[in-house]
């Protein structure tokens, strides 16, 4: 079944926030992946290096996801939280990202990312943030 979750930009708070999100939900997997721990980290300033990409926070039915990354237009209050659509098929993938395109504006194409899965992002014509992933592994 497609999975919907809160994905919030913390403009360097990440780590600080989703640790008292864990501590407010009593507990929950808690998995930070740092700019280090990614191919950029060698073209980060060292200042950033320790800043988080993503991470997550799954406590049963319950997923959380945030990031110290903004766009290219930076931190700007209202753009900080996006919705994150998790998908069960290549085919819903494609057919979520296109229509969700359209009228709007393609801020990541979609296709296969470092981290091994498919994901694109999008800001609809009403101008919501919408992320895509399928990870294709879980449906093999």
């Amino acid at each position: 079944m497609t999975t919907i979750n809160p994905y919030i930009g913390f403009n360097g708070k990440c780590r600080e926030a989703m640790t008292f999100y864990q501590n407010c939900f009593g507990g929950g997997e808690l998995n930070f992946m740092t700019f280090e721990d990614t191919p950029m980290g060698d073209q980060c300033a060292p200042q950033m290096k320790q800043h988080i990409v993503h991470s997550s926070l799954i406590k049963g039915p319950l997923t959380i996801m945030g990031t110290d990354m903004t766009g290219p237009e930076g931190y700007i209050y209202g753009n900080s939280i996006s919705i994150s659509v998790n998908c069960v098929s290549e085919e819903e993938i494609n057919t979520l990202f296109k229509r969700f395109s359209e009228g709007g504006k393609i801020l990541d194409a979609l296709g296969i990312k470092f981290w091994g899965d498919m994901f694109g992002m999008v800001q609809d014509k009403y101008s919501v943030g919408w992320m895509f992933n399928y990870h294709k592994n879980e449906q093999d």
